[in-house]
């Protein structure tokens, strides 16, 4: 693996979960790590429920935009997390890929955006634990 990992987190809609995955990652381990995240049918905005639960955890996810999941993102990314996008992920060889099974934010409420965005937390401080060497 490079000695700055890149990792692309893909959900659908680019809109909620990769948002939130991307944010804490980028917010926690700051230059460590090379973040991306992209959607396999990205929404024209992030879902304003997802921006508020990350603001609750002072990360600013409001100015990011949904962006549509390219090849090129994939093969230069070295580790590949997908949140239901099933098929629409392209597969390299020799890449690490994870599929993490969280519920849609998408017309959810408060509470229940909340509970994804802290399990989103608990798995990626698991992956910077993973990819980072202290």
């Amino acid at each position: 693996m490079a000695e700055k990992p890149t990792v692309l987190f893909v959900c659908v809609h680019n809109a909620g979960r990769s948002q939130m995955a991307a944010g804490y990652l980028q917010a926690i381990a700051g230059d460590r790590i090379e973040v991306l995240s992209a959607g396999s049918e990205p929404r024209d905005q992030i879902n304003p429920v997802a921006v508020a639960a990350m603001a609750e955890e002072g990360i600013d996810i409001a100015s990011n935009t949904p962006k549509l999941l390219t090849v090129e993102a994939v093969r230069e990314s070295d580790v590949v997390i997908t949140m239901g996008c099933g098929d629409a992920c392209p597969i390299f060889p020799g890449k690490r890929y994870e599929d993490w099974v969280l519920d849609d934010p998408a017309g959810r409420d408060e509470g229940t955006v909340r509970r994804i965005r802290d399990e989103i937390r608990a798995r990626v401080e698991k992956l910077i634990a993973e990819l980072v060497i202290s």
